[in-house]
């Protein structure tokens, strides 16, 4: 799965999908994709930042790149979320497992134990073959493929 295939499938077609298995070149794809919005939002804002003068400006400037960033974080939390589910069910993981990671991770000190472990995971190769959560996204080997 390349760039393109990779945003259009997390945004258009598994928009809020839970179920399912993600791929690694998915899940990447789409990471690398969201960050360098994200920097191409913090670019613009600098760059734009040391062309504007007076205080007025700056601060409505400033306010309406805060604004375009949150919308774009929120747009995007769902599918984030549930690529980041499909890829813990490519480890024939359940989502319950992120979610409790995610929680964990919130509290002081005890999560910057626990947040290299979500990245960890993202990271391993998927199971080979069909798992409880559906065809092998690589393959699209089923159950029934096996035994034929």
């Amino acid at each position: 799965m390349g760039f393109v295939d990779a945003i259009r499938t997390v945004l258009e077609d598994k928009y809020a999908t839970f179920s399912g298995r993600a791929p690694r070149s998915e899940y990447w794809w789409f990471q690398l994709f969201y960050w360098l919005v994200l920097c191409a939002f913090v670019l613009i804002c600098g760059g734009l930042a040391t062309i504007i003068t007076g205080d007025d400006k700056t601060d409505t400037f400033y306010a309406i790149i805060v604004i375009l960033i949150g919308l774009f974080s929120l747009a995007t939390a769902l599918p984030i979320i549930a690529l980041q589910v499909r890829r813990f069910h490519d480890r024939n993981l359940s989502g319950r497992w992120y979610l409790g990671l995610a929680v964990v991770s919130l509290i002081p000190i005890i999560g910057w134990m626990f947040s290299p472990s979500i990245l960890a995971i993202s990271t391993l190769k998927g199971i080979r073959g069909p798992n409880r959560f559906g065809p092998d996204p690589l393959t699209g080997q089923t159950t029934a493929d096996i035994f034929d």
